[in-house]
């Protein structure tokens, strides 16, 4: 299988959460994939434990405010960068990037201190990208024809 070669900062879709270009960080020394979270709900709806969640910071350009809902969801030990563990909630969606479309699982957690919104480790990477550090946004690029 052909590997496509992604930047440090990548241009991504989430359209089963309405988010479409919206920046992510490429991050090969983290495992999994995660994305900030405003805030977040487990409740009991119609006998099912549902967690209930607003992506992103009211500042962010793409932020709607809108009230995401799964059933289908875990709690997840992570290691953070500083090398605390916590549990967070861990959810799965699609992501486009390139002419692909992945189902892929972001664990919540909030990243309001940090630059990017998005952070794609390397679980979704292995066996599909190579990151080239120099580069940003190569899957928009890709869209562009050239001359």
């Amino acid at each position: 299988m052909k590997k496509n070669i992604i930047g440090r900062r990548e241009k991504i879709s989430l359209p089963e959460w309405g988010l479409h270009m919206i920046s992510a960080k490429v991050d090969t020394g983290a495992y999994t994939n995660s994305i900030h979270c405003e805030w977040l709900e487990e409740k009991l709806i119609d006998g099912q434990e549902t967690l209930e969640f607003i992506l992103l910071s009211p500042g962010h350009r793409l932020y709607t405010g809108k009230v995401m809902s799964t059933e289908n969801y875990t709690l997840k030990k992570v290691k953070s960068s500083i090398g605390k563990s916590q549990l967070r909630y861990k959810v799965s969606t699609l992501v486009k990037i390139f002419d692909e479309t992945l189902m892929v699982e972001f664990t919540l957690t909030d990243r309001s201190k940090m630059r990017n919104s998005i952070l794609l480790g390397r679980k979704m990477l292995i066996g599909r990208f190579v990151v080239d550090v120099e580069e940003t946004n190569l899957s928009k690029k890709s869209k562009v024809p050239k001359p």
